[in-house]
């Protein structure tokens, strides 16, 4: 199975379920791919920052790409991004051997310059080889490296593996019609966008040229069907939808917190077993917990998935 510059629908950003002595949870993993399978998603990411991957050993990775791949109907990206070529050639080789449809990549922090992010993705390409379909990865919030528009297109014309932008950029709208622009102009080849920031701006992302999103909201089956009424030219209602879901989407995306957040949603609907993180990470209070299960109340009587 594999992606491509015309991907479009919903990939969702898998967590990746420990139990609460940190072990991997092993049975929460296939009960998670299955889950967003039958939500519709057309594709699935793992091992990317919401992932853990950094607290993961190296087998641990391997196992988990080995499992999720082997029992996955749709294509799977494992995210690759590691402080050295090494490390990053060696896993996404390895995951390509397993069945893997491509790789995601994101800067490494320490890129300012735009001479530096065109380089090091140079450098990414050549260790990973270009034979390998690769997501770009764009998160300024958490990865501190800005890369405009021409820095993007640039990446992109250089490397033809170079297959899907994950647009994570915050405010990223205008970035977003910028690059469509481009391609309009003949400016730059074709390319899927898929957007994260857990769905935040998932309501006007499809207008602007995305084709969908890349996330791991605990409602990857609202996201599908919300990028299905746009497809449809359903805009009032995918609006509605959109407004049901904002307040929790607001919740999870708290710096800091929105991965507990987003576990203890898929523990409530009854996907993984526990809502532990390997440590370090932060747990949510009790407040914040009912909290949550307020908002997943509220969100119940105008969404019926959501009566838990």
């Amino acid at each position: 199975m594999s992606f491509s510059a015309q991907s479009k629908g919903v990939y969702a950003i898998a967590t990746t379920p420990f139990l609460p002595d940190g072990s991997l949870d092993t049975p929460s993993v296939d009960r998670l791919t299955d889950f967003y399978q039958d939500s519709g998603c057309t594709g699935i990411t793992i091992l990317g920052i919401m992932g853990e991957a950094p607290k993961l050993e190296p087998s641990e990775s391997r196992a988990i790409i080995r499992q999720v791949v082997g029992r996955s109907r749709v294509p799977v990206i494992v995210g690759v991004s590691a402080p050295g070529f090494a490390a990053m050639r060696s896993l996404a080789r390895d995951a390509m051997d397993m069945g893997a449809a491509g790789v995601m990549i994101a800067p490494t922090p320490a890129l300012r310059t735009d001479e530096q992010i065109i380089n090091y993705f140079g450098q990414a390409v050549e260790a990973v080889g270009d034979d390998v379909p690769w997501v770009l990865q764009d998160y300024p919030l958490t990865l501190n490296v800005v890369m405009s528009v021409s820095v993007v297109a640039k990446v992109i014309s250089n490397h033809s593996s170079c297959l899907m932008l994950k647009h994570e950029d915050w405010p990223g709208l205008e970035k977003i019609s910028r690059l469509r622009a481009l391609q309009k102009a003949g400016e730059l080849r074709p390319f899927s966008i898929l957007c994260g920031n857990g769905g935040m701006f998932l309501d006007f992302e499809p207008e602007r040229g995305a084709d969908g999103a890349m996330t791991g909201y605990g409602f990857p089956d609202m996201l599908t069907e919300l990028i299905g009424l746009f497809a449809a030219g359903k805009r009032d209602e995918a609006h509605d939808l959109f407004d049901a879901h904002l307040p929790l989407i607001r919740y999870e995306q708290q710096l800091g917190i929105g991965l507990a957040v987003r576990k203890h949603v898929l523990k409530r609907r009854g996907v993984i077993t526990s809502d532990a993180q390997r440590k370090p990470g932060l747990a949510l209070s009790e407040t914040a917990r009912a909290e949550v299960d307020y908002l997943l109340q509220r969100l119940g009587r105008r969404d019926k998935r959501a009566a838990l």
